[in-house]
């Protein structure tokens, strides 16, 4: 329950190009190295791992919902079913040249302990999360005194796997923290589009609907 669903409702309403992909996934891709052994943790239904295939990508996922497994399977991927809190402390060191976790950092118990094995077994991480520093989500509880619910997050509270909702800011605090090196970071707003790489970072915390942040080990 705590791995991106095949159909993931925490992206239900996310922004897609006229082609049909999703913009965070391509955002995503475009920071995976072609040729690299990828890792995608809680890969739903095989849509992002397919997409890094047409890039020469050696790609495998782990789900945790079996018709997330089933779908990437019979799209011909090497996906198996797995929990990203327990199931990546099997995982070797340096085993792949980037490990991914999209939309589901906010859905898993132990967000650091996962953050932190995705930079032992794999030399780069992605990160992408949706931002609860947005300014319609502050806007919502300052004047509803509810939870709120947006196209990224469209559950009520009672009803999301998200356990963990966290900010850009709160992300940024969290790999000073650790020691992880932020080589690159995207902001992207409601309509998919990447904020502009020179605003100031509270910038970002107050508009970007969610963000990509390419990860390294700090040596």
């Amino acid at each position: 329950m705590l791995m991106r669903r095949t159909l993931d409702p925490t992206m239900a309403g996310s922004a897609r190009t006229p082609g049909g992909s999703r913009v965070d996934h391509l955002v995503v891709a475009a920071m995976v190295e072609p040729g690299s052994r990828v890792l995608d943790v809680g890969c739903g239904d095989g849509e992002l791992l397919k997409l890094l295939e047409t890039r020469g990508v050696d790609g495998r996922g782990i789900e945790l919902s079996r018709e997330g497994v089933n779908d990437s399977v019979a799209k011909g991927l090497a996906v198996i079913q797995g929990d990203a809190d327990t199931d990546m402390a099997a995982y070797p060191d340096d085993a792949f040249d980037f490990v991914i976790l999209s939309q589901t950092l906010q859905a898993t118990r132990h967000p650091r302990v996962v953050l932190e094995h995705m930079l032992r077994i794999g030399r780069h991480a992605i990160v992408s999360f949706p931002n609860f520093g947005h300014w319609r989500i502050r806007l919502a509880l300052s004047f509803t005194g509810q939870m709120p619910r947006t196209d990224n997050l469209p559950e009520s509270w009672y009803d999301t796997p998200n356990i963990h909702f966290c900010t850009i800011k709160d992300f940024r605090m969290l790999c000073n923290m650790i020691g992880v090196r932020m080589e690159r970071a995207v902001a992207l707003n409601a309509w998919g589009k990447p904020l502009r790489l020179n605003a100031p970072w509270w910038f970002w915390n107050l508009f970007g609907e969610q963000a990509v942040f390419l990860l390294s080990r700090d040596r």
